[in-house]
């Protein structure tokens, strides 16, 4: 048995005790039917040892499967992106994995670089997840990196957790996304994920889409359940908590029975803590129920706060961190913190204006929106944005009496 820290993006990080017997069910799982490894396949990673994906994915996978790997250190790709892509291009690797935020990084970083100095032709299997999988920036770096050979049809959406040793599910292989739009009003208020034709997506439409990422079918031996507040099993796009159960699944947090009893049951469900839906057999992740944004009774969620600021020409990718908090009445407020590097005064005002404008018209719902400055934002130990420290850093520092007087403005 093994200890793996979860990351710690929604609570503090906890020790999952994952058995031998687990973590090599999840590999056998994850090397035959999620990746299919085949004779001539190499790996890359610069994935940090102590994450699940970097440890189970990138050092017990390739043993078990006597794959090579090469490995770039975590600190040198945050630094210089762009040698994970030298290093696919110099080890004609096959393989490599990253959260969304690797992918937008490189993009960032590439400036006025010619992406013909990589030769990605090589790249088969471009997997993503551990965190909500952004389809627009992953959309961007296949079409930047296109002419270094790079295909989109490489993007492997997959979903997992440390609870489950590594991996529940894949997409199909060579398939590429397969992004659903839904009705996102209709998501919150009724909970069914309503698909909505990208022909209706037009200027005057009043429909607001909502896009998640197909994660695909779970892997053989696991049997997921989506299931209401009430536990009960729902039917195809009714959106619900997800539970799964199965060999890979933990023995229980280390030294900790009373949150491990609360997720895990005596049949072995474990309660994954995330929100998804159905479609036909496979699974769409929404986001963590613990992130959960709720309005005079609607659910919102905080990516598609984030979304509304990240299309603005002063927010990056990443830079955006949204989530409610008791106001000084009492009652829930959403408030959104961006990191600016904007320093004129009345340009960092036009845009908190806008913002505000832009989810009231969007959401409905006002929103309390705060510049901090750049490398603010709080990130767990593999690199995800953490909401909740956001929180805890925000509340930390606000003044509600000082604030008053903007709170009833806006």
């Amino acid at each position: 048995m093994y200890i793996q820290y979860t990351s710690g993006s929604i609570r503090w990080p906890r020790g999952v005790e994952v058995t031998q017997s687990a973590v090599m069910t999840n590999l056998a799982g994850i090397i035959q039917n999620g990746l299919q490894v085949k004779e001539g396949d190499r790996c890359v990673s610069w994935l940090p040892f102590y994450h699940d994906m970097g440890l189970v994915g990138f050092v017990l996978g390739p043993m078990a499967s006597q794959l090579s790997v090469d490995y770039l250190s975590t600190r040198d790709f945050a630094m210089r992106p762009r040698q994970w892509l030298s290093l696919m291009t110099n080890s004609k690797a096959t393989i490599s994995f990253s959260p969304s935020f690797g992918y937008e990084l490189c993009v960032r970083r590439l400036g006025e670089d010619s992406p013909e100095q990589f030769d990605l032709s090589h790249w088969r299997i471009a997997g993503v997840g551990a965190e909500t999988i952004r389809a627009d920036s992953l959309l961007r770096f296949a079409s930047t990196l296109g002419p270094s050979g790079f295909k989109q049809e490489a993007f492997l959406a997959c979903y997992g957790m440390a609870e489950c040793s590594l991996a529940i599910s894949f997409a199909p292989l060579s398939q590429g996304l397969d992004v659903d739009r839904v009705d996102g009003d209709w998501l919150s208020n009724e909970k069914e994920a309503l698909p909505i034709s990208a022909t209706l997506q037009s200027d005057d439409d009043s429909t607001r889409c909502s896009s998640f990422v197909n994660c695909g079918v779970p892997l053989p031996g696991y049997e997921v359940e989506i299931r209401d507040l009430h536990g009960s099993p729902l039917g195809a796009r009714k959106s619900g908590t997800i539970f799964v159960r199965g060999a890979s699944i933990m023995s229980g947090y280390f030294n900790d029975p009373v949150t491990t009893h609360e997720v895990l049951s005596s049949d072995g469900w474990l309660n994954t803590g995330d929100i998804g839906y159905w479609v036909k057999d496979s699974l769409v992740i929404i986001g963590r129920s613990k992130d959960m944004i709720i309005i005079n009774g609607r659910n919102i969620w905080p990516q598609d706060l984030e979304f509304l600021a990240e299309q603005q020409p002063e927010v990056r990718p990443g830079d955006s961190s949204a989530f409610s908090v008791s106001g000084p009445d009492g009652e829930e407020m959403a408030v959104m913190v961006i990191q600016c590097r904007e320093s004129d005064p009345q340009k960092r005002e036009e845009l908190v204006k806008r913002l505000r404008a832009l989810v009231y018209q969007e959401l409905s719902i006002p929103c309390f929106i705060e510049l901090i400055p750049p490398r603010s934002l709080p990130r767990t130990s593999s690199g995800k944005l953490s909401r909740s420290r956001a929180k805890t850093d925000f509340l930390s520092r606000i003044q509600w009496e000082v604030l008053a007087p903007m709170l009833s403005a806006s």
